[in-house]
């Protein structure tokens, strides 16, 4: 019996010939494309941004302005070592600042910059769950990534 062969699957994602003519002038866009130290930085802050607990307490702040270790904490649902490791991540990362009043530190969202990627990203998993008819409050979608706010 021999063996069949199978015709292979076309990959829609590569041209399907050499491109002559590119859609875009690729010299020129290949300098508009930022250099791979960007792309690091970018990538660590994603990466900073992926964790769930990470997100919870930012999403805090973004809700209640500016919280102290211990609110975040009850808001998030982790023990406060668990925030202030978060807390002390985000600020190296220049993600928070800090406000101290007596012993008491109180953390806030560094800058509109960083607003604008949390709004972003919740309205990117509702645009998602919209789509899918799975609509649900972020902290559903958070909760789902392994820990709930509120």
């Amino acid at each position: 019996m021999a063996a069949s062969r199978k015709a292979p699957v076309a990959d829609l994602d590569v041209c399907p010939s050499h491109c002559d003519e590119p859609a875009v002038p690729l010299d020129a866009l290949r300098g508009r494309v930022s250099g791979r130290e960007a792309h690091v930085e970018a990538a660590e802050l994603f990466r900073l941004l992926g964790d769930p607990t990470r997100l919870a307490i930012l999403h805090a702040l973004l809700e209640g302005g500016e919280l102290c270790v211990c609110d975040l904490a009850r808001v998030a649902g982790v023990a406060e070592n668990v925030v202030s490791q978060a807390m002390r991540l985000l600020r190296a990362a220049d993600v928070v600042r800090t406000r101290r009043d007596g012993r008491r530190i109180h953390y806030r969202l560094a800058d509109a910059h960083v607003r604008l990627l949390l709004d972003l990203s919740a309205d990117h998993v509702r645009h998602q769950e919209l789509a899918s008819g799975t609509a649900a409050p972020l902290g559903a979608a958070v909760e789902r990534g392994g820990r709930r706010v509120g």
